[in-house]
């Protein structure tokens, strides 16, 4: 047995592995650190949730609070405006097309200036891109993925830990003024993206729809060979990321579009379906299906799952040694099951990716592949929704007090399916639940003892030197981990 901690997970991992030679026979997935909000929010007005909700990650505080605006929304009853809905999803846009640029560049590529890789023939170039701080590559990204958000400032008033929007839509009336700034912010990142990461026009990579068009594309034109993304394809082939960290093959989305059932928008629904994917079978996505463990995680136990509307978080002080992490085990249907952009891409048909999982299986580099390339989905849907918002036309219809009773926000986050669950009980929070994208993909085992998506992931991957597991690093990091969200904490009364 060999305990591995591993950073750029936004956060602290601990993987504790049993090898099998140089192969992982077994694995567990350690949460180390500590998160309190459900405990938090206990007692407090509804509207806390706004404001305390966005600070679970300084990472993804946007989606949080849109997942909480949207529980209260459904709580009312209300009909949110047009222009709130697609203000609040041009923020959510802005804030995914960040994280997927700065997790690529800034996290996932440094790997491959990992000294096990200094006789490989990328090795140079890949300093030279990725150093941290100095890399050519890196300087780009954190300056361009800065003038993105600038969007939510616009609108919002500031990034991180905006709070502008409200139950019935936001409390900002963006003008007109403000809607061409944000067009120019995004023109202005779309061409540095398509110059610097596709090396093509948005265009040209839509055309991509298969293992071969991929391979024809790459070898088509310099432009493609040299950007970022090319890069990536070529060092992910060459270090063999393309035949790892498969896991369960099961996959969950909520989709990028408004799912509260009480919305009589007119505008189309936003960009990608909803679904639960079980191998390789497609079903129909329903909250209700979703429940809680935590016969390993470290919180008294309550036998199988709950559904988070009954969820319970009480920490064990002194966990016996089987519960190994402060993780939360989220099951769908009792199913394990992946989230993130190759998910979101999988459940909405996309045939560039499902092509890729019918040859290869899901893969390390299938499942960074869809977040490098994301962005090209995202940018011109970014681009109508500005220029559909009519800044005469209201952003916000007035709610009263809110009412007791139960209620929930589900979307896709930077890292995949946020969920809120919150009850109102004699105007206070009896509850409040929050499952993360990484509390899916970072479970520790559930009550029947099935392993969480990547632990699954890494079984069976050979690691040539255990002191620098860079083999570990690589299939973890494609989750795009983010531990701050899928711990819990703890409080002493």
């Amino acid at each position: 047995m060999i305990n591995i901690p591993l950073n750029r997970v936004e956060g602290d991992l601990e993987l504790h592995l049993e090898l099998d030679g140089d192969r992982i026979a077994n694995s567990w997935s350690s949460g180390i650190m500590f998160r309190g909000f459900e405990n938090i929010l206990r007692g407090r007005a509804p509207r806390d949730g706004l404001v305390l909700t966005p600070r679970v990650c300084g990472i993804c505080g946007t989606a949080h609070l849109l997942a909480a605006a949207k529980a209260l929304d459904m709580l009312c009853g209300v009909i949110v405006p047009d222009n709130a809905v697609m203000t609040r999803n041009l923020t959510l846009l802005a804030e995914h097309i960040q994280s997927d640029i700065r997790h690529g560049i800034l996290m996932f590529m440094n790997d491959f200036i990992n000294p096990l890789y200094q006789d490989q023939p990328f090795y140079s170039e890949a300093r030279l891109r990725y150093e941290p701080f100095r890399g050519t590559s890196v300087i780009k990204a954190i300056r361009e993925t800065k003038k993105i958000l600038e969007i939510i400032a616009i609108v919002g008033g500031q990034w991180p830990n905006t709070s502008f929007m409200v139950p019935g839509g936001i409390a900002t009336t963006p003008t007109f003024n403000d809607m061409v700034g944000c067009d120019y912010i995004e023109r202005s990142f779309t061409g540095w993206y398509e110059r610097e990461i596709l090396g093509c026009s948005l265009e040209r990579w839509a055309e991509v729809t298969s293992l071969a068009d991929l391979d024809t594309w790459l070898e088509e034109k310099p432009d493609h060979t040299q950007g970022d993304l090319g890069f990536f394809i070529r060092c992910a082939r060459m270090t063999g990321l393309d035949r790892i960290g498969g896991g369960h093959g099961n996959f969950i989305s909520t989709g990028l579009k408004d799912l509260q059932p009480y919305s009589t928008r007119a505008v189309e629904p936003l960009l990608m379906s909803s679904g639960f994917i079980a191998k390789g079978e497609k079903f129909e996505f329903d909250q209700a299906l979703i429940a809680e463990h935590v016969a390993f995680s470290r919180f008294e136990g309550y036998g199988s799952g709950l559904h988070p509307f009954e969820g319970i978080t009480i920490p064990a002080f002194d966990p016996n040694p089987d519960k190994y992490s402060w993780a939360k085990a989220p099951r769908y249907n009792d199913h394990p099951a992946e989230t993130g952009p190759l998910a979101e891409a999988l459940i909405d048909g996309d045939p560039l990716f499902a092509d890729l999982v019918r040859q290869q299986g899901p893969t390390a580099f299938s499942r960074e592949l869809a977040r490098f390339t994301r962005p090209a989905k995202l940018l011109p849907l970014m681009k109508k929704i500005i220029r559909t918002i009519d800044p005469k036309a209201p952003y916000y219809r007035p709610v009263g007090d809110i009412p007791d009773g139960r209620a929930y926000g589900l979307i896709e986050a930077c890292r995949g399916t946020l969920g809120h669950w919150l009850e109102v009980q004699d105007g206070a929070i009896a509850r409040y639940q929050i499952i993360t994208p990484t509390a899916w993909n970072g479970s520790p085992r559930d009550a029947n003892a099935i392993r969480g998506p990547w632990e699954e992931a890494i079984i069976g991957t050979s690691v040539k030197d255990p002191d620098n597991p860079v083999e570990l690093g690589h299939i973890i990091r494609s989750f795009d981990a983010c531990l701050v969200c899928a711990v819990h904490f703890c409080t002493r009364k």
